[in-house]
């Protein structure tokens, strides 16, 4: 049985409108311990995490009455609970809304039942850990981020970053195992300039070339047309 806290079971919720989808994710989940409710769309959604306060939601993004975007936007506005999107591999526009709306991971459709398991795990644990943005010090598999001494060791390795890199490493370890998108990214380190995408792909490299061991990226990972993703293992601990 999956536990989240006090001894009793993770508390999902899955808001989706194709009869399928919900029949395969209830049976998934349920057999792995998990309490499982169920919403067709993102008003009914949003009314059962107000009352039920899941510990995650899993909600597609194409959805009668409320959207899956609606529905991030929804629960964000009070609520820091895990929310994975459902999204078909050719609606890209949709999935980066969600995301940039508070969505915390996606997984594309088709997908395999074990690799959504995997995020659900991996959401529920991160739920656990303090991921506070007021933390000073990040201890993350590989990574030592002292923010005060403005310190970053890699593998135990001090490394040198300039003032944006270091910025960007912090934002992506305060979201470690997160899709960020393009836009998130900007918006977090370069504020009022989140229109130039190109000091994203520049500092993106640069870090890279400072904390990656080869030319295949281990740590920081490109999510096609969306974003990136930090692994601070530098291997897939999902």
């Amino acid at each position: 049985m999956k536990l989240i806290e006090h001894g009793q079971p993770a508390k999902i919720l899955i808001v989706d409108d194709e009869p399928q989808i919900i029949r395969v994710l209830r049976t998934a989940l349920s057999t792995q311990g998990y309490n499982v409710r169920i919403a067709a769309n993102g008003i009914e959604g949003a009314d059962i995490a107000r009352d039920w306060l899941p510990d995650l939601v899993i909600t597609d993004v194409s959805m009668p009455e409320m959207n899956g975007v609606e529905l991030c936007r929804e629960l964000r506005a009070n609520s820091r609970v895990p929310i994975i999107v459902l999204s078909v591999r050719n609606n890209e526009r949709m999935k980066i809304e969600a995301l940039d709306a508070g969505a915390d991971d996606y997984v594309t459709k088709p997908f395999s039942i074990q690799e959504l398991q995997a995020r659900v795990r991996a959401q529920l644990r991160r739920n656990l850990t303090d991921t506070s943005e007021d933390r000073t010090v990040f201890d993350l598999g590989d990574f030592h981020i002292d923010l005060p001494q403005h310190r970053v060791a890699v593998r135990g390795q001090d490394i040198h970053l300039t003032p944006k890199q270091f910025d960007l490493l912090v934002c992506f370890a305060q979201h470690a195992g997160q899709v960020l998108t393009h836009r998130a990214l900007l918006q977090a380190v370069w504020g009022t300039n989140a229109d130039q995408p190109e000091y994203l792909r520049v500092s993106i490299g640069q870090l890279r070339k400072k904390i990656e061991t080869s030319d295949e990226p281990s740590y920081i990972l490109t999510e096609p047309w969306v974003g990136y993703r930090f692994r601070p293992t530098g291997s897939d601990d999902q």
